[in-house]
């Protein structure tokens, strides 16, 4: 019977993963898949025995010059690469003043690097709202030998992932100067989701069809609210590609859907399902977007489920054939407040990404950055790690107390203390976060005031960060197995891990950074 389950369990993994092609050191867009669930489930060296020997590898300063708090993207990576010294494990990172660098990922050599070549100028400066440079994590087409970006004036290019030669366009995908997030793929469609207006661009989610480059087919759905959660498009095994929205109207007679949760077809960009929170008017009042925090898509039993949350601090289960049911206001299952007693729309609550694992026992779990302080409201957590006033990771279960019951979620552990982590990454029962080192204060009044406070400038938003930390926990308790220390010398802000071929890859506001086992 465990033989059974465990095969089971197996070609669950294979079947999360096969939409990409994907291969034992393949890491491809952000958060490892379409339905970001930050999965490496190929990944066979990194392991809860072992991490304890992680140490840097290599570090490269590359050249970029930073937009604000905006300098280099979330990392992806693909194995076997043919490149002009031979076949190569490469990683790639976009920056965002235009640039696409490709190295060598056993040591850190440059491969190729890449200008994007673009046209015209913003008409305003740049401001941490609105950055205008590159802002989406690229995405990697593997069997087309394609890592796709999108350059500040909103053009797509498809180029050569061993040589770094345009294959594909260049496309105008979406407005030039816009704040897009990570690009998804699903079946040759690009997919991503806009927000903030920069530029005057309309906020939603954007899809360009790749197949004919002498024809490709632009799509936009505009939503009214913005989606600018770390992984953008949130791509289903069901034909469906999901949004959080920020603050703003809702009137879904009118395609205006702010402070919710949106389904929208795959193939055509039309509005299928939505869910509001039935408090969308106090997060609307005190700016608690859902939009902090990108959802996550798995299979649960006989359940297509979403799970996701925002600044509120509340999660989220939803089935995602059905959102919120028949009135668009009912989910799953709700957790109590998990974080943000202040109401802040700052620095505390759910921000960047939910993260999915399936153990070798069956338990399907799920993983949320928590900014500040747990709640008081917080549910008991049978598991503690120590005092986490700056913030933390929690780990839920997801659980059926029977058949014809409805799936919920159930405490399963909280982390010691972590500032400003990140979504995490997981591989063979090991959580990989970063601790990012920046001081995220947005306004001066402390981010607790529904009319407007005067929000910092520039130099005032990094003035006090610090350097960002690797950590690895274990994904079943959340003790700390290994942590980089100084290791890694700057900030980073609004990024995310790779891992591939038992190296885990991260980057700060200038260096992309290699770590992996001593020894190997």
């Amino acid at each position: 019977m465990a033989g059974k389950k465990h095969l089971l369990i197996y070609l669950s993994a294979l079947c999360l993963s096969a939409s990409s092609s994907l291969s034992a050191a393949d890491w491809p867009t952000f958060a490892h898949d379409p339905q970001r669930t930050g999965w490496a489930s190929e990944e066979s060296t990194l392991a809860v025995e072992n991490v304890w020997r992680l140490e840097l590898k290599w570090s490269v300063h590359l050249k970029n010059e930073p937009h604000v708090l905006n300098g280099l993207t979330a990392p992806v990576a693909a194995d076997d690469v043919t490149t002009t010294e031979g076949i190569k494990n490469v990683v790639y990172v976009a920056g965002s003043s235009d640039h696409v660098f490709a190295l060598d990922a056993e040591t850190g050599k440059p491969i190729w690097n890449r200008d994007l070549e673009g046209f015209g100028k913003p008409r305003s400066p740049d401001h941490w709202v609105c950055p205008q440079g590159i802002t989406a994590t690229p995405t990697i087409d593997k069997q087309r030998g394609i890592i796709f970006v999108i350059a500040s004036d909103g053009r797509v290019f498809g180029l050569d992932l061993g040589t770094g030669k345009t294959k594909y366009g260049p496309v105008q995908f979406v407005p030039p100067y816009s704040k897009n997030w990570s690009l998804n793929l699903v079946d040759e469609t690009l997919y991503t989701s806009l927000s903030q207006g920069c530029a005057g661009a309309q906020n939603g989610i954007y899809s360009l069809n790749t197949r004919d480059p002498k024809r490709p087919m632009v799509r936009d759905l505009f939503l009214g609210g913005g989606i600018w959660g770390r992984g953008g498009p949130v791509a289903g095994d069901n034909g469906r590609v999901f949004g959080m929205t920020s603050d703003a109207p809702i009137n879904a007679a009118e395609g205006n859907f702010g402070s919710s949760v949106v389904a929208a077809s795959l193939a055509t960009l039309e509005v299928l399902d939505y869910y509001t929170p039935i408090n969308w008017k106090f997060i609307n009042r005190y700016d608690l977007d859902l939009a902090s925090g990108s959802p996550v898509w798995f299979r649960f039993k006989n359940y297509n489920l979403l799970a996701g949350g925002g600044k509120e601090g509340v999660v989220y289960l939803m089935d995602a054939d059905a959102l919120g049911d028949k009135d668009h206001h009912t989910p799953l299952f709700v957790t109590p407040r998990l974080a943000n007693d202040q109401n802040s729309f700052e620095a505390k609550g759910i921000w960047g990404a939910l993260s999915f694992w399936t153990d070798v026992d069956g338990q399907t779990w799920i993983y949320i950055p928590i900014w500040g302080p747990l709640s008081k409201m917080a549910p008991p957590f049978p598991k503690t790690n120590g005092p986490n006033p700056n913030g933390s990771i929690i780990a839920f279960k997801i659980t059926q107390s029977g058949p014809g019951q409805k799936p919920s979620m159930e405490p399963g552990w909280i982390s010691g203390d972590l500032s400003v982590p990140e979504p995490v990454v997981i591989a063979n029962g090991v959580i990989f976060t970063l601790s990012t080192g920046e001081d995220v204060r947005q306004s001066h009044e402390g981010g607790v005031s529904p009319d407007g406070p005067t929000q910092l400038n520039n130099a005032e938003r990094v003035q006090r960060a610090t350097h960002a930390v690797l950590y690895a926990l274990d994904a079943k308790t959340g003790k700390v197995l290994y942590d980089s220390g100084n290791s890694m010398t700057t900030w980073v802000h609004f990024s995310g891990l790779a891992v591939a071929n038992g190296q885990i890859f991260a980057v700060d506001h200038s260096q992309l950074y290699c770590f992996g086992l001593k020894g190997e």
